[in-house]
């Protein structure tokens, strides 16, 4: 298997060739939203020379538009590990989708009834539910998190489930401070209950495999533009769960949960991104001894592959940027610092340095050409339960796999000069 070739994979990300004073730039800025590689580019182009036509058309660019959206919903059927194509949905993005489900899944719940939420996720996962159940008579639970490694509690969460639970939601990672939470575990103890679970995994699907058939949830969405693709999202929902919800659609629609209109250009991109990894799995991945896809679609043994290559190499940055940062004084890193922990923690690590403001650190690094977040990126909650929501939030380095050594050692650098 060859090794993992970061530059080669660089050449294919136009973006990345941008200068800032006769400087790359260094983008650090993933977890909010990746660079995309040309075919990305060329296919959404592309789209609007060769296909763009609404759908269910007799004629060719209708048929093809048509063609492309199946095609698009098995790429991400096999992404995620689902079943068939038609248990994803697309959307504008994680929070639409979510707000949108939502509604439906309020529309089965009652007063006395409970949701549980926990403190370590993004605010679409926490305050949708919160204002479905406002609006219901619904009981929300919030579970805590461990504050020395920003990990979520798992006692506290045992303790919130009862026999009134209808809904656990929960992220994959933390898109704060890059925790990742043993979902499957999550799912199982809240079925036990006759809980639904939604998983948000908008910030663990750039940097590994995902298989929800394996976790059992029975809802997980993720977004397109933070795994190299352009601004859509995706709602994977078990078949028989989505049919036994109520939709709201109008009468006409052709999908009880796609409503309206497609951005059919992102869903062309969407699928370009999908191919892209795929590649990643061809030249860089054990597309044979695929975990967890023996039995898989080809597609999916290579999307598995790609994306068990980029975890290995993005663990192995994730060390060098923490040990970087541990050795400069002043810094608090939040979240995983224990090596042998770091299976259960993706490369989004945040930061506060003393007596230095996030957004004067994010402009310093800015004028430098190290595009990095600052704030507390909608984990609201969480930012807030940290102490740092007074004091502008934290400091985010994000890194995905097209990040090098040589960025992680010069943004280190540029870190110890801030004070």
């Amino acid at each position: 298997m060859p090794a993992f070739d970061v530059d080669a994979l660089r050449a294919e990300f136009p973006a990345l060739a941008r200068e800032q004073n006769g400087r790359p730039v260094a983008f650090l800025d993933g977890p909010g939203g990746t660079q995309v590689p040309q075919r990305v580019i060329d296919t959404v182009s592309g789209y609007f020379r060769e296909m763009n036509a609404n759908a269910g058309g007799a004629f060719r660019t209708s048929e093809l538009n048509d063609a492309m959206v199946d095609e698009a919903h098995a790429a991400v059927a096999d992404f995620l590990g689902a079943a068939s194509a038609s248990e994803i949905k697309f959307g504008y993005n994680m929070s639409t989708l979510t707000l949108h489900i939502g509604r439906s899944i309020g529309a089965t719940l009652k007063a006395g009834d409970e949701i549980v939420v926990t403190t370590l996720d993004h605010e679409a996962n926490v305050s949708t539910w919160r204002a479905m159940a406002a609006d219901r008579g619904v009981t929300v639970q919030t579970v805590d998190i461990h504050e020395d490694d920003v990990t979520l509690d798992l006692e506290d969460l045992e303790s919130k489930l009862g026999p009134r639970t209808r809904l656990v939601a929960v992220g994959y990672a933390s898109n704060a401070v890059g925790s990742v939470n043993p979902v499957r575990e999550i799912v199982a103890r809240a079925h036990e209950v006759g809980a639904l679970t939604y998983v948000d995994a908008v910030a663990y699907a750039p940097h590994g495999p995902i298989d929800v058939q394996a976790l059992d949830t029975d809802f997980l969405v993720c977004s397109a533009y933070k795994w190299f693709g352009p601004h859509l999202g995706a709602l994977y929902g078990k078949a028989d769960v989505f049919d036994r919800l109520p939709a709201y659609k109008v009468r006409a629609a052709h999908d009880r949960f796609e409503t309206g209109t497609a951005a059919f250009e992102a869903i062309a991109g969407t699928l370009a991104a999908t191919d892209y990894l795929r590649d990643v799995g061809r030249s860089f991945g054990d597309v044979s001894g695929a975990a967890g896809a023996a039995n898989a679609s080809e597609r999916r043994r290579e999307l598995v592959a790609g994306m068990t290559a980029i975890a290995a190499y993005e663990r192995d940055l994730v060390i060098r940027l923490i040990d970087g940062l541990e050795a400069i004084a002043g810094v608090t890193i939040h979240g995983i610092t224990d090596r042998a922990a770091f299976a259960s923690r993706v490369p989004t690590v945040s930061v506060s340095i003393d007596g230095v403001h996030p957004r004067a650190a994010a402009e310093a690094l800015g004028r430098q050409g190290i595009y990095v977040w600052d704030g507390d990126f909608y984990a609201t909650g969480l930012i807030e339960r940290l102490g740092r929501a007074e004091t502008g939030g934290v400091l985010r380095l994000g890194l995905v796999h097209y990040n090098t050594t040589a960025e992680v050692d010069r943004t280190l650098e540029a870190l110890a000069r801030l004070h």
